[in-house]
């Protein structure tokens, strides 16, 4: 994503075989952006057939977006209207799904943020795409979008009810004002009465009606008039606001009503919210039951979604536990000792594991487990790099060879000398070429260091000072259980001596002592 926000391309037709293809890393780097990955997420995606001013009305809205705090947001009647592309003429223009580059942050009256969504879908019917690749991308988009806008020209047809997963109708060119009036009041009546069941109609068409209602929270339609012959004739036209001033009047209607903050309806997946984190998810899942030849059957969806709703479900819980141990010991936060580390890893690992277990999630206990398991092997990933990243910052760790090594010649140096000194020359000699061999590894282990080659051997000599320092560490272990046991010596005999060499002189309880502590070294307590 560049500077200058623009429309980004998330899923691509190949017109030679008709396959689908999700451009993850695009989409990634719209709903991972760290102000808006945490939010929960509001699709508004406009679908229908290809020509039907899809594009021209996102723009519309992208420009209400960016303006909606000026009373004028549709600005000067000469001004081009930019945003997704679109044009004029008979041939289509978008291809695919493509959503804006830039998330739009709304708090909405309850003082929840919420990110806003705008996506463009590729016109449906064109002579170019079959009726399994419009109902691929309608499906998608449907999926995926929590306010679907369905785009129709003039009227409400028989096959639109039939293939409908909307939540709004936009009837186009609405051309019977005096019947129904333009806007939300007119469309709503004459949605009302298109949905009625009569007893003429056929059992099919009343299924449609009785059953259109419980797929959605809520239904409704919008009517617009037609913009003018100039938008629909002239080549030359570039979204300048020459149109007629019905279709300006309610465009300044239904913008700000449908982008109201209050009516922004979050997207929801088995009664959860889901934020732009899991949706990225959700579109991984749903593009790869499209992959086939025939379209999914309703149960490989409802697995698709499960698997999505659990993915996404492990992504927040890992996402959360990342967030808590960079607050402990990430980026260039000071050096944590191990053990206070670990304790934050298990206090952290188990808050990460409620986390997963109480978000309500699909497919049932068996199903969830295994993402359950992939989320605790996941979680073990992080704390071994956060454990790596914290050791890299002790700077005794950093500099511990050369440290060992150092100390090893100032020892091996001094012992030289003390051996030479009391006549044992020939062990002063293996001494010597004892110090030549540590100094020689230290001189290795620095270029090492410094040219990154022959890492095998640096991590030999690594390794053989790291043994040296545990055999140091280990009798200074056994030198502090020693003293231990003598203070525990003096404690517990301190008053049998006593009471048994009571009639007996100081000087001779002094004397005495000392071959105790020898007889319970020996044979025990």
């Amino acid at each position: 994503m560049g500077s200058e926000p623009g429309p980004v391309q998330i899923v691509t037709v190949c017109k030679e075989d008709h396959s689908f293809a999700l451009d993850t890393e695009a989409l990634a780097r719209v709903l991972l952006a760290p102000e808006v990955r945490d939010k929960h997420v509001v699709v508004l995606s406009v679908a229908g057939a290809f020509r039907k001013g899809k594009s021209f009305l996102l723009d519309f809205m992208i420009r209400y977006m960016y303006r909606k705090s000026d009373e004028n947001w549709l600005g000067d009647d000469n001004e081009p209207l930019t945003g997704f592309s679109w044009r004029g003429g008979s041939e289509p223009e978008t291809t695919g799904i493509q959503i804006w580059s830039e998330v739009f942050l709304v708090q909405k009256s309850d003082g929840t943020e919420v990110a806003v969504v705008l996506m463009d879908t590729q016109g449906a019917f064109d002579d170019q795409s079959t009726v399994k690749d419009c109902a691929t991308i309608f499906a998608l988009s449907t999926m995926t979008s929590s306010i679907q806008i369905y785009n129709l020209s003039s009227n409400i047809q028989e096959d639109d009810l039939q293939q409908l997963q909307s939540l709004m109708f936009l009837i186009r060119d609405w051309s019977f004002p005096y019947e129904y009036t333009y806007g939300f009041k007119g469309g709503n009546e004459f949605l009302d009465k298109r949905l009625q069941v009569k007893e003429a109609q056929h059992e099919e068409l009343q299924t449609v009606r009785e059953h259109i209602h419980s797929c959605f929270t809520s239904i409704s339609c919008f009517l617009l008039p037609h913009p003018g012959l100039k938008v629909a004739t002239s080549p030359a036209f570039e979204g300048q606001l020459h149109v007629a001033p019905e279709f300006k009047e309610q465009l300044q209607s239904l913008i700000p009503k449908l982008l109201h903050p209050d009516r922004l309806a979050e997207k929801e997946i088995n009664g959860n919210k889901v934020t732009c984190m899991g949706l990225l998810e959700f579109f991984k899942a749903y593009i790869k039951i499209y992959q086939g030849e025939d379209l999914p059957q309703p149960k490989t969806m409802l697995m698709a979604t499960a698997e999505a709703n659990n993915l996404a479900a492990v992504a927040a819980a890992k996402d959360q536990y990342y967030k808590n141990m960079e607050k402990v010991c990430g980026g260039d936060l000071p050096y944590v000792a191990p053990d206070s580390l670990e304790e934050k890893h298990h206090f952290y690992f188990r808050e990460a594991l409620h986390t997963f277990s109480s978000t309500k999630k699909m497919g049932g206990q068996e199903f969830c487990e295994r993402y359950q398991a992939q989320l605790e092997k996941e979680l073990e990933e992080m704390w071994q790099s956060f454990s790596k990243h914290n050791e890299s910052k002790n700077l005794f760790s950093a500099f511990r060879t050369p440290a060992v090594l150092f100390v090893l010649v100032c020892l091996l140096y001094i012992l030289s000398g003390v051996l030479l000194f009391v006549g044992l020359s020939t062990f002063a000699l293996v001494c010597d070429c004892t110090l030549g061999v540590v100094m020689m590894a230290m001189l290795t282990w620095a270029f090492i260091r410094y040219s990154g080659r022959y890492r095998g051997v640096g991590g030999a000599i690594d390794q053989a000072a790291g043994v040296v320092l545990e055999q140091v560490r280990i009798k200074k272990a056994a030198g502090h259980f020693v003293v231990t046991r003598v203070c525990v010596l003096h404690l517990s005999l301190l008053p049998l001596v006593t009471q048994v060499y009571k009639p007996h002189s100081n000087a001779n309880f002094k004397q005495i002592l000392p071959s105790l502590c020898v007889a319970y070294f020996k044979n025990g307590p």
